[in-house]
């Protein structure tokens, strides 16, 4: 009987949270393509209030630890558990995000993205990452912190992967011949389900990762609901202009694994 009505719960939530999704996102949308294109109102309004609903909808918590450095150019260096970081982080600040450009053609999200101004990469086409590091340099450089996922794919929540050096490349041309930039190490770490400390397995159940689907993964958060998760701002790491950027990117790694690290241990 308690599992039959646990399950009534959750499709009660995954029935409601779709309703609720299917009547807010189409106006938000609207105003974020008008927000676009006239200078007087703030593009950045709409994307947060967006994640900030997609977060409560799917029943995340989301507790935020430090804040965004103020030192621009500012690109952010994350580890990468699932898409729900991304609603986790755009919750929790005023960011945009660097994505795989396969993206840019999901139904319905392909689109979200792109009215959030995300900068796609091909990691396929390698020759085109000059050009892609550049765009990102641009955005820096214009004060617009980004966020990398440097380690290229999802990991299972328990771990930090190795992160990729190319597009720190980016930071550095924004920076040009005499200016600093920053790099700010960020952790997120899904802690808890419904309050109590997530196992190593049940953390897997909150990450995104293999061949998984997105659809059947979000529903079955909404059904779940009850996840916290952490966001780690670290303090940030001044990027001069004779910086090795493989360097930055083993350090950014070390910082953020040990922000995850220490998270997890005060878990339990």
């Amino acid at each position: 009987m308690a599992k039959r009505a646990r399950t009534v719960t959750g499709n009660a939530r995954l029935a409601l949270g779709l309703l609720a999704f299917a009547a807010a996102t189409p106006p938000l949308m609207a105003w974020q393509a008008l927000a676009l294109r006239a200078p007087f109102l703030d593009e950045r309004r709409v994307p947060r209030l967006w994640h900030r609903m997609v977060t409560r909808l799917l029943g995340l918590r989301v507790h935020v630890h430090g804040r965004p450095a103020e030192a621009r150019p500012l690109l952010i260096a994350a580890n990468h558990v699932s898409w729900t970081d991304i609603m986790a982080l755009g919750a929790a600040a005023d960011v945009h995000f660097i994505a795989k450009a396969e993206v840019a053609g999901w139904p319905l999200f392909g689109r979200l993205a792109k009215l959030q101004r995300t900068v796609f990469i091909d990691r396929a086409r390698p020759r085109r990452a000059g050009e892609q590091a550049g765009e990102i340099a641009a955005r820096l450089a214009r004060g617009e912190p980004m966020v990398l996922f440097p380690e290229g794919t999802t990991s299972d929540g328990n771990a930090v992967l190795p992160f990729k050096s190319t597009l720190f490349a980016a930071a550095q041309m924004a920076m040009g011949e005499e200016r600093g930039a920053a790099i700010q190490p960020v952790a997120i770490v899904y802690t808890r389900l419904h309050g109590m400390p997530m196992s190593r397995r049940e953390r897997m159940r909150a990450a995104w990762i293999g061949d998984q689907t997105l659809v059947p993964h979000l529903a079955r958060l909404m059904r779940e609901g009850g996840i916290d998760v952490e966001i780690h701002f670290g303090e940030p790491v001044a990027f001069g202009p004779g910086t090795d950027r493989k360097r930055m990117a083993r350090e950014a790694e070390e910082r953020v694994r040990a922000m995850m690290r220490a998270a997890l241990r005060r878990t339990g």
